[in-house]
């Protein structure tokens, strides 16, 4: 069996060597101050590309540094660009990509963090304000939508391609909702795709924020087309000559590329038995319990591995993403963005705990990847604490503004 540090490395690796990544130009001492000026300070039309073709248009997503990381600025310009487009006669679908070997790696958490011990609360306000109500734009857009998720698809990407039409995921997608390791809670919708999952998968992932591969993607229901990379270019020059706003000749011409493949042995797709069986509990505790009795009885890795990831997240972020999707279960996306506006903005504010600035900076600017959690454990975390994660900020705070009566959400 491997070692407990071993499998957190494994565990870790890859969101952790991301986030390094997107640091990777800056010191200790100055990486917030860096970043935070250099995300707030970005000029929309070169963060947001566009390209026109014969009848519709691509949104490029261009921060590759930061791993096409969202901010207020591209939030603006999307949804202005989203809503122009909406109303062109000549414009029939719309295409989104990433730059890079990125699509998109969610929110500027850095951003967030440094408006957040700034106690700058109305920065943060407008960034979950402006891309949430942007991400509802393009899930009840009256044209077909296209993202192309070609490469690292987190948080926030998903939450502005998943409500689309169609997305194609590739054989270098990946996918995942790390969020409760930093002490936050899957947001951006996440509570609402990830409920729908097949079983109980949208749990496992919310809580152990383990990826997912473009073939899992599509197994799941997560994409909606899988295709090698290096058909991208084909794919794409083939959208760029259609003229049409028909989402089953879009569909068609998708199909032409689309590649068939399968989830290998080890994948969690194989393993939706005995995932249901541990997270269909009530319970953070009745899981952890239940995968402690399967992997005594069975000795079976997965249990083991799943324990571990599970160890390494923030107590709060489990227990609140645990609610967080259980209530999606019954909500529609724009009752889900709604709630999780709420929640995003106790995360950041630190009423209840600071475990997002702590996780932010134990695993993005100081990197000791040793966040001191607060509650420390899961039995320090009272479910008044979990239920105040749901209210408003204030008793008179508005809640997110949607325009549900012009766009209807779908359920």
């Amino acid at each position: 069996m491997q070692s407990l540090a071993r499998r957190q490395r494994d565990f870790s690796r890859f969101f952790i060597n991301e986030f390094n990544r997107r640091t990777r130009n800056f010191t200790t001492s100055s990486s917030s101050s860096f970043l935070s000026n250099h995300s707030l300070t970005d000029d929309s039309d070169s963060v947001v590309l566009v390209e026109g073709n014969a009848g519709s248009r691509t949104v490029v997503l261009n921060r590759p540094t930061f791993l096409n990381a969202l901010n207020t600025s591209m939030g603006k310009r999307l949804h202005k660009l989203y809503r122009s487009w909406e109303d062109n006669p000549d414009i029939g679908f719309v295409v989104m990509k990433g730059s890079g070997r990125s699509f998109c790696a969610g929110g500027d958490i850095v951003s967030l963090h440094d408006m957040a011990t700034k106690g700058s609360i109305e920065g943060c306000k407008e960034f979950f304000w402006t891309l949430y109500n942007f991400m509802y734009h393009v899930g009840t857009y009256l044209k077909p939508h296209v993202a192309i998720l070609d490469g690292i698809t987190m948080g926030g990407g998903a939450g502005v391609s998943i409500p689309g039409t169609f997305r194609v995921a590739t054989d270098k997608t990946v996918f995942a909702t790390p969020e409760t390791l930093i002490g936050f809670h899957p947001d951006a919708g996440a509570s609402f795709h990830l409920s729908h999952l097949p079983g109980y998968l949208g749990e496992y992932l919310a809580l152990t924020g383990d990826r997912l591969n473009g073939v899992e993607m599509i197994a799941c229901g997560l994409a909606t087309h899988y295709s090698l990379s290096a058909n991208l270019p084909a794919i794409e020059e083939c959208l760029r000559t259609l003229i049409t706003d028909d989402p089953s000749v879009i569909e068609t011409s998708l199909q032409k590329y689309s590649d068939l493949d399968y989830p290998d042995n080890s994948s969690v797709i194989r393993r939706i038995e005995m995932l249901d069986k541990c997270f269909s509990h009530d319970t953070v505790e009745e899981i952890i319990e239940a995968l402690k009795s399967e992997a005594a009885k069975t000795n079976d890795e997965w249990c083991h591995s799943t324990l571990k990831k599970l160890e390494l997240a923030s107590p709060l972020s489990l227990k609140v993403a645990l609610k967080s999707i259980r209530e999606g279960r019954l909500e529609t996306l724009d009752q889900c963005l709604i709630r999780e506006y709420r929640m995003s903005l106790q995360a950041v504010s630190g009423q209840i705990s600071g475990d997002f600035c702590e996780g932010v900076r134990a695993r993005v600017l100081d990197k000791d990847f040793a966040p001191k959690w607060d509650p420390p454990s899961l039995e320090h975390v009272s479910q008044d604490m979990v239920d105040r994660y749901f209210s408003p900020l204030m008793a008179l705070e508005p809640e997110l503004d949607l325009p549900t009566k012009q766009r209807e959400a779908f359920t």
